[in-house]
């Protein structure tokens, strides 16, 4: 991006929480996206397509490669610094007629970082629209601190939980509608969700958490792959030692892992 756009997004984002980008990447790699979540279905029967988290990542090149792409990079690199690893990535794929709510939220009450230092990109696989289910924000509400969450298995819904009501205004709320491509980039502390999907159109979409190379993940009490985070990747620039204990990048191994463009590369 330009420095003056730049400079506009970060400044919509400290004053609001939240800024949508249209069509960042291309056609073809969200056509790859798309087929990588009904891979991970067809390989997951047993979760919903709403679950499709991190802890499904840690041998998965292609989603690593996706989330590596250098333009999305590119928009973190201005909030976060040149040093950029990965905390988690979620493909929340709301299926046409049944997909679940999100209820309203912050994400940093569910993450063990410290410090709280991270930045979100919403990747639209599919067009996000309120009819099928678009996330949405209440502008302002990063400026909140993060509030302990109550539990919620009353109704169907991805999370099991929300923000208490008293601090949710849903009458300030926006919603982020994105083109296939588009991103919308939030803070950790910002209250948002999102509505059923009752349309006959699927609404899938990617969740990806950025950190500096200064945050840790605390990993006590929390699933580890051998005795890292799952979706512990260092992404660009260099480690902080003592910090996090990153993943190797994944190795292409045909017929275990979904083909993609450039798959050669990482074997």
């Amino acid at each position: 991006m330009a420095l003056m756009e730049i400079n506009t997004v970060r400044e919509q984002y400290e004053r609001e929480g939240y800024v949508l980008l249209p069509k960042i990447l291309d056609d073809d790699l969200i056509q790859e996206a798309s087929d990588h979540i009904e891979w991970l279905s067809k390989r997951n029967p047993d979760l919903r397509p709403e679950l499709l988290g991190h802890t499904l990542m840690t041998h998965d090149p292609f989603w690593v490669r996706l989330v590596k792409d250098d333009r999305l990079l590119d928009i973190v690199e201005p909030f976060i610094g040149p040093n950029i690893g990965l905390f988690a990535a979620h493909y929340i794929c709301k299926p046409p007629f049944e997909g679940q709510p999100v209820l309203w939220h912050q994400d940093g009450s569910y993450w063990p970082l410290s410090p709280m230092e991270v930045i979100t990109i919403w990747l639209a696989v599919d067009e996000s629209t309120p009819e099928n289910g678009c996330m949405r924000v209440i502008p302002g509400t990063h400026k909140l601190d993060l509030k302990e969450l109550n539990e919620r298995k009353d109704i169907a819904n991805v999370l099991n939980s929300e923000t208490p009501p008293e601090f949710v205004d849903e009458s300030k709320a926006v919603d982020c509608i994105l083109e296939r491509g588009g991103v919308s980039i939030h803070h950790p502390n910002i209250i948002h969700g999102s509505e059923a999907n009752l349309s006959p159109k699927r609404r899938a979409g990617l969740t990806i958490r950025y950190i500096p190379a200064t945050t840790e993940i605390l990993l006590q009490g929390f699933t580890t792959n051998e005795g890292r985070w799952p979706s512990a990747f260092l992404l660009r620039g260099e480690a902080v030692p003592g910090i996090n204990d990153y993943n190797p990048l994944p190795r292409y191994v045909e017929g275990e892992c979904m083909p993609f463009r450039g798959c050669e590369n990482w074997k």
